[in-house]
């Protein structure tokens, strides 16, 4: 179906700092990507890599989770921040949308984590 995510990479400096930042935060196994240097994600249902030497690199990518105040508390928990912007709007456009919060890795490379509606 046409606007469902089929890849994301992220960008970050050092590659085996991201493999202990995302494998803590989703419990995604990490391999060696086709170029050596990078990696590739195993156990999300979107195919994805990880490369290195780009640090805040973007595209924000948003990742389904099932509690996001538990996410985000895990983001902290593993040196990321959560941006304080009011992502949720009001009761409505939650019940519509879901929640969102944008946050950063340990690295200051972004990302978003999505809650959809119940």
């Amino acid at each position: 179906m046409s606007g469902e995510i089929t890849f994301f990479e992220l960008g970050v400096e050092d590659p085996e700092r991201a493999r202990a930042f995302y494998g803590g935060l989703f419990g995604w196994t990490l391999a060696p990507g086709p170029d050596g240097g990078g990696l590739t994600v195993e156990g999300s249902s979107v195919p994805g890599g990880i490369h290195g030497g780009d640090p805040g690199a973007s595209p924000y990518v948003f990742f389904r989770v099932d509690d996001i105040d538990r996410a985000l508390a895990d983001v902290r928990e593993l040196g990321g921040t959560v941006e304080e912007m009011d992502l949720d709007g009001d009761a409505d456009q939650q019940a519509r949308y879901g929640r969102f919060r944008l946050c950063r890795d340990d690295q200051g490379s972004p990302f978003g984590l999505h809650q959809p509606p119940a």
